[in-house]
């Protein structure tokens, strides 16, 4: 597959929430309320996404799926979807139950972004949950067995021994996990945050989400190496021979100067450059330098992107904390004043 033009548009919110007067959402209730309402106004733009963060023992999105449903009940096109669920916390029997629900109140709109997931606000929070890797394992080892275990799930197969003396009746066989949303399987995404990790979710059969951090694997500029981990994701899934077409999303933050307010918040200038950390111990991370400029610029600098070009999904990070209107006003001036000069409209 080669790069392609058009792109499905769509936000992704960290949910924060603060009790600072100079943000919007000062409170959970804040936040997620004004979660809803963002993507009811980004259906209304024409956005094609509603995505958000999953963070725990944080002011942020810990719980999504009671927020996908209800975006889902709210909304009737935009998808809906998560990026990313950190998998090191989940019970997959239980999370296979909520995402069938989200995604059959939203008629079969849930994409659903799921990974290791980054460091955490506390030490080896699962734990917390009740989980801890295998002898020999680590943290990583749990995320992909949970996974496993709930693509597994998603097939929709009977595995459980029925009652012989059940409360009430039950269909043939073994049973599955209910309620059972057809097609679900085929929208769940990897955050992959290496190459060897996009091959891997290329093995199983998952989307691929690429965020704006990766793992510096060549010292190249981010979006470079990022342009070239897609590419290895697809000859991956090539060689798998899966029965449907992969998606990729990419992450960036891009912001349109178009008014005073732009100016104020985001107009320190347009040389913004990638940065190098260390996101644990372990992993040198490069980190995606974020856009904002007048829209003619940004068109300059966005065309120059080589990982936006081979992704078919953008996801444009928002400020929440600024309330919905005011992005609400950068999604649009994305969506009328960048995308179409760059054929993505």
């Amino acid at each position: 597959m080669t790069a392609t033009n058009r792109k499905n548009i769509g936000f992704l919110s960290f949910g924060h929430w603060t009790p600072s007067p100079q943000s919007k959402t000062r409170s959970a209730a804040d936040t997620l309320l004004q979660s809803i309402d963002l993507a009811v106004a980004a259906e209304e733009l024409g956005a094609d996404g509603a995505y958000f963060r999953v963070h725990h023992f944080a002011r942020q999105l810990g719980s999504p799926f009671p927020l996908l449903a209800a975006v889902g009940a709210r909304t009737s096109s935009i998808e809906i979807g998560t990026g990313v669920i950190d998998m090191r916390y989940e019970n997959p029997f239980y999370m296979a139950e909520d995402a069938g629900a989200a995604d059959l109140i939203s008629g079969g709109r849930l994409q659903l972004g799921i990974s290791r997931g980054s460091p955490e606000q506390v030490i080896e929070g699962w734990r917390y949950f009740g989980y801890r890797p295998g002898e020999g394992q680590d943290d990583a080892d749990l995320a992909r067995e949970h996974t496993r275990v709930f693509l597994e799930l998603l097939k929709g197969e009977g595995f459980a021994q029925p009652n012989p003396r059940p409360m009430f009746p039950n269909p043939p066989g073994l049973l599955r996990i209910e309620p059972y949303s057809e097609g679900l399987r085929e929208r769940i995404w990897w955050g992959a945050a290496s190459n060897a990790t996009a091959r891997w979710a290329a093995e199983l059969g998952m989307n691929l989400q690429s965020s704006t951090l990766k793992m510096d694997e060549t010292g190249e500029p981010f979006h470079v190496q990022q342009a070239k981990q897609i590419r290895e994701f697809r000859e991956a899934w090539a060689s798998a021979g899966h029965a449907f077409e992969p998606r990729v999303s990419v992450s960036r933050s891009i912001f349109a100067i178009t008014t005073d307010q732009d100016r104020a918040y985001f107009g320190g200038g347009d040389d913004r450059e990638d940065q190098i950390g260390n996101i644990d111990a372990n992993m040198r991370a490069i980190f995606g330098r974020s856009y904002a400029a007048e829209p003619s610029r940004l068109v300059e600098q966005l065309a120059e992107d080589e990982a936006i070009a081979e992704a078919d999904t953008l996801l444009l990070t928002v400020p929440n904390q600024l309330g919905v209107d005011y992005n609400a006003h950068v999604l649009d001036a994305i969506l009328t004043e960048v995308a179409p000069a760059l054929g993505w409209r």
